[in-house]
């Protein structure tokens, strides 16, 4: 997508964090927003914030993406409120680390639910309009989690696997038909995210001991929505890595992610 100016993008976990970095960098740009989250009072401080700020239109839409109708509820309220959608941030996700048998079975269950179930609900719902119109954009904010089993992150590397898999495949599929979806994968991002894996030690793992700013990945964020490719991967290095582990045994990827996160006791 070549221009934001006057577009509607609908940003999921909008209210903190990379979602919303990435609405204050869409507002910049001239476009004006959807923002879904849980916490409402956050949301309509940071839509007032940004309406005035750069002169765009906001909307709020509060709501829990583990739910299983979540993505009809939000399509309808944007039906009703006469709204439309040209660009998708499917950022909205959590992780959990520990031992698998360690972690909550439901906490598990929810976080597919937000990390999967929501993002494919939501571009189900929004897709067929950028498409009668030929132009549109999906950003799906994947991983470098993505590229390799991730033992202690056992369902979070998988389901960021997921997205990163669909993406592309959306990607060929809509190669001609005037719209662009993208996978951004960044790494390790100073954000909420990481104090609510629920233990401390793992900033003490390689994987996590370095970070990235929530406004360093919205700016990658922006320059993928521009590109004409399936997958943005955020810094050399992790370019490099993700695409070395392709030829490495698979079974030698997998004792090695579990090295680098195997959680301090």
């Amino acid at each position: 997508m070549k221009t934001f100016k006057n577009k509607t993008a609908l940003v999921t976990g909008a209210s903190s964090g990379i979602g919303k970095e990435i609405a204050e960098k869409l507002a910049e740009a001239g476009c004006h927003l959807i923002l879904v989250a849980r916490s409402e009072s956050t949301l309509n401080q940071l839509a007032s914030a940004l309406s005035q700020k750069h002169r765009v239109m906001t909307d709020v839409i509060s709501v829990d993406l583990s739910t299983p109708d979540c993505a009809s509820r939000i399509y309808d309220e944007v039906m009703a409120r006469n709204l439309h959608v040209d660009i998708l941030i499917n950022n909205a996700g959590f992780g959990t680390y520990g031992s698998f048998e360690t972690i909550s079975a439901q906490t598990e269950q929810d976080e597919i639910a937000v990390n999967i179930s929501a993002l494919v609900g939501l571009t189900h719902a929004f897709v067929p309009g950028m498409l009668s119109k030929r132009s549109g954009a999906v950003l799906n904010i994947a991983s470098t989690a993505a590229f390799q089993p991730g033992a202690f992150l056992a369902v979070y590397a998988a389901t960021k696997a997921f997205v990163l898999s669909f993406s592309e495949a959306l990607w060929g599929e809509y190669q001609g038909r005037g719209i662009h979806v993208a996978a951004l994968c960044p790494p390790a991002v100073e954000t909420g995210f990481i104090a609510k894996l629920g233990d401390d030690n793992v900033k003490s793992t390689s994987v996590f001991a370095k970070t990235i700013s929530a406004e360093h990945v919205a700016v990658e964020a922006m320059k993928a929505l521009r590109s004409d490719k399936p997958t943005h991967i955020i810094g050399f290095k992790n370019w490099l890595m993700a695409n070395s582990l392709r030829f490495a045994p698979r079974s030698l990827v997998a004792k090695a992610g579990a090295m680098m996160l195997k959680p301090q006791r």
